[in-house]
């Protein structure tokens, strides 16, 4: 079967370039990013994610035997999928529908990645967008692109009055502990290449190192111009009252998921002092 490549990573961590840097170089794969409107291929968001919470397994496995089928039928030498959706769903059963995937773990700075989400789902709030969420059996609405905020890491950490911004922290911290845990298993570590973002994903160097590591032969020269889902209006830039805020988060969290941190590719970054445990930030009296 032609090599398929998923994401391992949170929302607004550039999976839209990723996607641009594949299509670009690569055009004789086929290449995805969100999959609300590709006729056939079916979406890991949504309901899926309320299937892997709510432990449905048979119905993701159906899902991606779906998406199998359509991967199968397109022309391409290879698929990549860059959407964020494969840890909030698909990894519950993806190695039993794709045996040989191969992955691309794409890591930024969970305060700017949180608070990028945060204004992007309360934009879609204020504008009452339909179709943009669904009724779980809890009887609750849930975010297409979130978490169900039901999971255990919510029912532990979150408290009263926790924030948009908040919540997506606690599903950043999620998300990358599934990364690792997931990546644990045989042999997957070898077919996971790390990106750190932005740096790395605007690198020449570093990028020719992955095509290489996928075994493919990119058309040079390497351009990096291209789409970039850029955040509506405003750049995202972090406040003292951010910092507050995360402070409260990482106050909360049980310890056993912040050990992740004292690992790559987390350690070295220069966001992830506050991160590991025991070195947590304190939460500061306000003005």
């Amino acid at each position: 079967m032609k090599p398929v490549i998923f994401t391992l990573t949170s929302a607004r961590s550039g999976t839209v370039f990723l996607r641009e840097l594949f299509r670009r170089h690569l055009p004789d794969w086929d290449t995805r990013h969100e999959t609300f409107f590709d006729r056939g291929n079916p979406t890991m968001l949504g309901p899926a994610v309320y299937d892997a919470y709510a432990g449905r397994l048979d119905r993701l496995r159906a899902l991606l035997a779906r998406k199998r089928a359509y991967i199968q039928r397109l022309p391409g030498r290879g698929y990549l999928e860059s959407s964020h959706a494969f840890l909030k769903s698909a990894y519950r059963v993806a190695l039993e529908i794709f045996p040989d995937l191969r992955l691309i773990h794409l890591v930024r700075d969970p305060l700017l990645t949180s608070k990028s989400e945060a204004r992007r789902e309360a934009w879609r709030r204020r504008l009452r967008a339909p179709l943009h969420y669904y009724r779980g059996d809890d009887g609750q609405r849930h975010f297409y692109w979130a978490l169900t905020r039901n999971e255990e890491i919510f029912r532990r950490a979150a408290r009263p009055g926790f924030s948009l911004f908040q919540l997506y922290l606690l599903q950043w911290i999620e998300i990358e502990n599934r990364a690792l845990a997931f990546l644990e298993q045989p042999s997957l570590h070898e077919r996971c290449f790390t990106l750190r973002v932005p740096g790395e994903l605007n690198d020449p160097a570093r990028l020719r190192t992955m095509f290489e590591f996928f075994g493919t032969s990119p058309r040079l020269p390497l351009r990096l111009a291209g789409r970039k889902n850029r955040s509506f209006g405003a750049r995202t830039v972090i406040t003292p009252e951010d910092e507050r805020a995360t402070a409260e988060v990482f106050q909360s969290v049980p310890g056993e998921y912040l050990e992740i941190f004292r690992r790559e590719p987390y350690r070295s970054q220069p966001w992830s002092a506050r991160l590991r445990p025991p070195a947590r930030l304190a939460v500061t009296a306000g003005p």
